[in-house]
């Protein structure tokens, strides 16, 4: 080492044998001026004149063969020195030397250990710069950071099981809102649904579906004696009156600012419920022309927490990924329990098939195996006459295979009836009956 701490000259490697190609031009300090051949002078007196040169006749067949210049003057370029490749590895690593500079590189690294480790180094972290793996965050991140949280330092007041669904949901959409800048808050989204036998639509921005979200939250806020988004006394019930409502009382288009407000309404519905103790799952939330208990009215949140967090990714550009399995299955549970009351309430309209085979409440009827597949999968069987009556294998009519996101795709009017099932067999217009009455469920 010099005295400014650079390798001296005498203490350079050079790669001997190698074929000599040119280096990556350097600053002007950092050329060796002597080691560069100068080309020959003109002898005094000799210097050629800046005219035309003329030309020399030369007999034709005396015209000799150049003769064969020895090796060292073939290249006109030295041999690379060792800060030169060591300088190129970089290169080398990212695969960005060329054919000449990668021949020079990797004969150096046979006889230089420092640089061939410093290579190996290089050559992994490059790889980890061409990860095939995905960069989004495991969904599940946050119920198994929770459940660890937990399991050192158990809740006071655990959230209940039922509820979780609701807590999964709102979280992993606040994270969504999170991460979206300011412009994309009026980005717009197409919500969609089913009305009796049609798909209907309502354009909105990604701000007014969140007041969307408060707006029927609100439902469940006053069941629990909590404030309505919407003042209470003489607020609608119907989901789609109420979303009407919220959305015509705002001057001026939803910002961000809605996303506090339906955070903090979503904390407190939790809250309230885990502190209200195993009755309040059974108090009944209102939603104009039926009503659910308040364990089903969560879930049926949770779904359309996750459907509308779809909506504003597809809108956004934005990964979003299904429930976790088991909420998964307790959504598709909730639209299969309610299936039957669905049959009916298309029947009174003249919208299904008539009754074929009346039963006691609770006897086994005509019913329909809904085979749900993959995600949250499992079995239902859904009965068709009436909804007292009892789904039963043994007296099942017609098969319909589903996958677990398509089936929730379609109970949320994201597709249409002849456009979901994977599989059918057995009686048509039960099969029908069933996939229209999903449909039904839909709503804004």
């Amino acid at each position: 080492m010099s005295g400014d701490g650079r390798e001296s000259e005498g203490g350079e490697e050079e790669v001997r044998g190698a074929r000599r190609i040119p280096g990556p031009r350097g600053a002007a300090d950092d050329l060796d001026l002597e080691s560069v051949p100068l080309p020959p002078l003109p002898p005094p007196g000799s210097a050629t004149p800046t005219g035309s040169v003329p030309e020399q006749s030369v007999p034709e067949q005396s015209v000799p063969e150049p003769p064969e210049a020895p090796e060292a003057l073939m290249t006109s370029v030295p041999d690379l020195p060792h800060r030169v490749l060591k300088a190129l590895l970089g290169a080398w690593a990212l695969s960005a030397c060329s054919a000449e500079e990668t021949a020079a590189v990797e004969e150096h690294l046979t006889a230089c250990a420092p640089c061939a480790d410093e290579a190996l180094r290089l050559r992994d972290a490059v790889g980890l710069l061409h990860t095939d793996g995905s960069l989004d965050l495991d969904p599940t991140l946050r119920s198994r950071v929770m459940d660890g949280c937990l399991g050192r330092r158990p809740a006071r007041i655990p959230v209940p099981e039922w509820a979780a669904p609701y807590d999964a949901e709102t979280a992993r959409l606040d994270a969504l809102l999170r991460d979206i800048g300011d412009s994309e808050w009026h980005a717009p989204v197409r919500l969609r649904w089913f009305e009796e036998e049609r798909e209907v639509s309502r354009r909105t921005t990604v701000a007014g579906v969140i007041g969307h979200l408060t707006a029927v939250d609100g439902l469940l806020s006053a069941a629990l004696g909590l404030d309505d988004p919407l003042g209470g006394g003489e607020a609608p019930l119907d989901p789609t009156e109420r979303t009407e409502r919220y959305w015509s009382s705002k001057r001026r288009p939803p910002t961000r600012a809605v996303r506090e407000p339906w955070r903090a309404q979503s904390h407190e519905l939790i809250r309230t419920a885990s502190f209200a103790g195993r009755n309040v799952a059974e108090a009944s939330v209102s939603y104009g022309a039926f009503a659910l208990p308040l364990q089903d009215a969560l879930l049926d949140r949770a779904f359309e927490c996750w459907v509308h967090g779809g909506d504003i990714a597809d809108a956004v550009d934005y990964p979003y990924e299904a429930p976790s399995a088991a909420h998964l299955h307790r959504m598709i549970d909730l639209a299969a329990r309610l299936l039957p009351a669905a049959v009916a309430g298309r029947r009174r309209s003249g919208l299904a098939g008539p009754a074929k085979d009346l039963v006691t409440a609770g006897a086994p009827g005509r019913s329909v195996h809904l085979e749900i597949e993959g995600h949250g999968g499992g079995d239902w069987y859904i009965a068709l006459d009436s909804p007292a009556a009892l789904g039963s294998p043994e007296r099942v009519v017609a098969q319909v295979a589903l996958d677990g996101v398509e089936f929730c795709r379609l109970a949320a009017g994201h597709i249409s009836p002849v456009e979901a099932a994977a599989g059918q067999e057995g009686d048509r217009e039960a099969i029908r009956d069933v996939l229209f009455a999903t449909a039904s469920l839909s709503r804004l």
